[in-house]
C-alpha cells in the first residue's frame, strides 16, 4: 500500500522559510522521479520541483531561486526548502511521484498546508 505523508507546513511572514518532507513508503522509491505538487485554493494542482533518482532537478520559473528539492533514498524521503517565500505560495503542498506528464503517479497523501501572509 502506497503512503506519502507530508509534513513541515505551516504559517509564515513573507520572506520567511519553511522545510517541508515527504516520507513515502510501499514504492521503489529510488526508481522513482519525485516531485512536489501545490494546490492553492480555486486552482488546479501545479507541479514546483521534480527531482530525478539521479538528482537532477528542475523547477518552474516561479519558484526558481527560492525553492530547492532534495531527496534521501535510504529514508525514502523528498524534501523542498523554500525560501523568501511570498503571498502567492500559499497552497497546500504534497509530494509524489511523477506519472506521465508530470501528473501524480500515486494516491494523493493529505498535502501540508503553507501559508504565507504579507
Amino acid at each position: 500500500q502506497v503512503q506519502l505523508v507530508e509534513s513541515g507546513g505551516g504559517s509564515v511572514q513573507a520572506g520567511g522559510s519553511l522545510r517541508l518532507s515527504c516520507a513515502a513508503s510501499g514504492i521503489i522509491f529510488s526508481g522513482n522521479t519525485m516531485g512536489w505538487y501545490r494546490q492553492a485554493a480555486g486552482k488546479q494542482r501545479e507541479l514546483v520541483a521534480h527531482i530525478s533518482n539521479g538528482g537532477s532537478t528542475n523547477y518552474p520559473d516561479s519558484v526558481k531561486g527560492r525553492f530547492t528539492i532534495s531527496r534521501d533514498n535510504a529514508e525514502n524521503t523528498v524534501y523542498l526548502q523554500m525560501n523568501s517565500l511570498k503571498p502567492e505560495d500559499t497552497a497546500v503542498y504534497y509530494c509524489n511521484a511523477l506519472g506521465l506528464f508530470g501528473a501524480g503517479r500515486y494516491n494523493w497523501g493529505q498535502g501540508t498546508q503553507v501559508t504565507v501572509s504579507s
